[in-house]
C-alpha cells in the first residue's frame, strides 16, 4: 500500500486510518525511524517497561541468592563426589 504523507509546519506527520488498522498501529504506539538508501523507512518499535527496585525488594533478592548460594556450595566437611579431586586447602 502507498500513501502519500504531509509534513506540517510542527514537523507532525499523519498517518491515514486505513494504513494505521491495516499496521495495526493504535495511539501511542512508538515507531522507529530509519533512512535507507531508498529513502525513509518507518516500522513499528518493540517497548518494554522497565522494572524499579525499592531497596527493600533489592534486599529480598541479595537475600534469596545468599540462599542459593550457601545450598549449592559444597560442604567442608563432607567428601569430594566420586571422580573428582579433593580440593586443597590453603
Amino acid at each position: 500500500m502507498k500513501v502519500t504523507l504531509t509534513i506540517n509546519s510542527r514537523g507532525v506527520v499523519t498517518l491515514p486510518a486505513k494504513l494505521r488498522r491495516v499496521l495495526g498501529l493504535k495511539a501511542d504506539d512508538h515507531l522507529i525511524a530509519e533512512t535507507t538508501p531508498d529513502g525513509l523507512l518507518l516500522r513499528p518499535a518493540v517497548m518494554l517497561p522497565i522494572e524499579m527496585y525499592s531497596p527493600e525488594r533489592e534486599n529480598e533478592f541479595d537475600e534469596a541468592e545468599a540462599e542459593l548460594a550457601a545450598v549449592l556450595a559444597p560442604s567442608r566437611l563432607s567428601p569430594p563426589a566420586p571422580g573428582r579431586p579433593a580440593a586443597h586447602k590453603r
